[in-house]
């Protein structure tokens, strides 16, 4: 149940983020939770669109594992591989863009990806 709950937390946050990245970002809303002025946002709202893209990838990847009916032939895998992308891109954010991603996304994924390998055991 533990590695469930973290399962979809993680996909949740990373629908947080795509909803961040590829509609807020260049909004208050957006300037606030970045720490961006304007005309950073406006600079790199392409950018963002992309990253917002790729983690809704990773959200879809992680509710697809949790589709109930077979839908998912292959959960384990299914959630190993993208906890996985996950974490790998928490920690290349948090060298190339800001140390706080580490919090934020390979933490997280990590105990996600911990999580599910103690249950499956």
């Amino acid at each position: 149940m533990v590695a469930l709950v973290l399962v979809v937390l993680v996909a949740l946050a990373h629908v947080w983020f795509l909803v961040l990245e590829s509609f807020l970002w260049d909004t208050p809303v957006g300037h606030k939770a970045l720490a961006m002025t304007p005309e950073q946002a406006k600079q790199t709202a392409v950018l963002a669109k992309n990253q917002g893209l790729y983690n809704g990838f990773l959200a879809a990847g992680l509710f697809w594992s949790l589709l109930p009916g077979g839908w998912c032939k292959d959960p384990l895998g299914v959630q190993l591989f993208f906890l996985g992308c996950v974490v790998v891109a928490g920690i290349v954010g948090a060298i190339t863009a800001s140390w706080k991603i580490i919090l934020l996304q390979a933490a997280p994924g990590a105990a996600a990806l911990a999580a599910v390998l103690a249950a499956r055991g």
